[in-house]
């Protein structure tokens, strides 16, 4: 059947819902790790040797100092002990992941250059974090998405040639010694948290806001003068006034950072974070000199923790969305002049980031691409989800 497909340009990509589909991955089975034993295929003769059992070398442990970028009692440390506990458990024993808390080593700015340096051998946190370092690392899920899902984004990185991409910049242009797995595609953040309802983009006009990464570009698109304030410290710094509105990700870390102590009124939906997907940096000569079955291990537990971090990652947000409710925070849709004002905003930051940074302008070219492929296969096949027409039809 002949389906028509509205024409795409940037802005309606952006624009149109996609569908965010759970990911489906199965772990490979590693047979090969099982300890080999000789088994005797006949009887012996008479007089003849017994057989024997070769003898098997002790295993070998390679401990691997990862620090977190994220509170004892966030979702992604969660999802980062899940991971340490996946690889421990599928090497049996032979990898040991010594999970770091965060700032103990490094500050979380400076934990790809304890990576590279090998005082840590491993980082667990966003590219958003090193975005001081070449702002087209923050492509990787804070950039304009053009109506993809963080599903899409990732399955871009993986299979449309993000990797390489990203690798040319990380490896060669900034020369970090370093390997990256990505995983854990998020949903849309809100666009932040503030004392009075936002009407119209000119509310931000004089406003002390806090975001990171490529969206500081957009909120002073907006109006707004960007301060750099850790996590952690975001509802403290809202108390004191040193910031007036913030930002950080999702219903679940915000209520773990105290966001809804500080603010009562959440607007949710923004372009400026539509999604974004979690990084694992570790050092690569240290990955590189590793059995090839354990580089596997690391990256496939990566995978795996991918499709488990997006299941719980919506249960336990739902969850606190409810509470978040019940305790009297207001949560409010963005006004589409604020959407509208974010796209104008995008299309003035990449161009002044594409035209002195060649590696910018190609991800942005490759992610276009991408986007013209998928998007116009997602938009014929299937109904955008949530559906509330669906919902709102449901036998009561």
């Amino acid at each position: 059947m002949d389906v028509g497909l509205p024409s795409l340009d940037r802005r309606s990509l952006l624009k149109y819902a996609s569908v965010s589909g759970l990911a489906s991955l199965a772990t490979a089975c590693l047979s090969q790790n099982a300890p080999t034993t000789a088994t005797a295929t006949a009887s012996p003769g008479v007089g003849a040797p017994a057989p024997t059992v070769a003898a098997q070398q002790p295993q070998q442990t390679v401990t691997w100092k990862v620090q977190s970028g994220w509170a004892g009692n966030d979702i992604f440390q969660e999802l980062f002990i899940d991971w340490k506990n996946m690889v421990e458990e599928m090497s049996g024993g032979r990898l040991k992941i010594d999970a770091l808390p965060v700032n103990a080593v490094t500050n979380i700015a400076g934990a790809i250059d304890a990576v590279h340096a090998g005082t840590l051998d491993g980082a667990h946190h966003v590219p958003a974090y090193y975005y001081g370092k070449d702002h087209a690392v923050s492509l990787m899920g804070t950039g304009p998405m053009m109506g993809m899902s963080g599903q899409m984004l990732l399955a871009w990185y993986y299979y449309g040639g993000g990797q390489a991409l990203y690798e040319k910049v990380v490896q060669q242009k900034l020369k970090l010694n370093v390997v990256s797995l990505f995983h854990m595609p998020m949903q849309n953040q809100p666009l932040g948290w503030f004392k009075n309802e936002i009407k119209g983009p000119d509310d931000f006009k004089g406003m002390k806001f806090r975001t990171v990464g490529l969206a500081t570009g957009i909120y002073q698109g907006l109006g707004a003068s960007v301060v750099s304030v850790a996590g952690a410290e975001v509802a403290s710094a809202l108390d004191r006034g040193t910031i007036d509105a913030a930002e950080f990700n999702n219903t679940t870390s915000d209520t773990v950072y105290g966001l809804p102590d500080a603010r009562k009124i959440l607007m949710a939906r923004s372009y400026h974070q539509t999604t974004e997907i979690l990084e694992i940096t570790l050092n690569k000569t240290k990955y590189d000199a590793m059995p090839k079955d354990l580089q596997a291990i690391m990256k496939y537990a990566a995978w795996a923790e991918s499709a488990n971090g997006e299941w719980k990652f919506i249960d336990k947000n739902a969850n606190d969305y409810h509470k978040l409710i019940a305790r009297g925070v207001k949560i409010i849709k963005t006004p589409q002049s604020v959407l509208d004002a974010q796209l104008k905003v995008w299309d003035t930051v990449n161009a002044a980031e594409s035209k002195d940074n060649p590696d910018y302008a190609a991800i942005i070219k490759s992610q276009k691409a991408w986007a013209e492929k998928v998007f116009p296969w997602a938009d014929a096949i299937n109904i955008p989800t949530p559906d509330p027409v669906s919902f709102a039809a449901r036998p009561k």
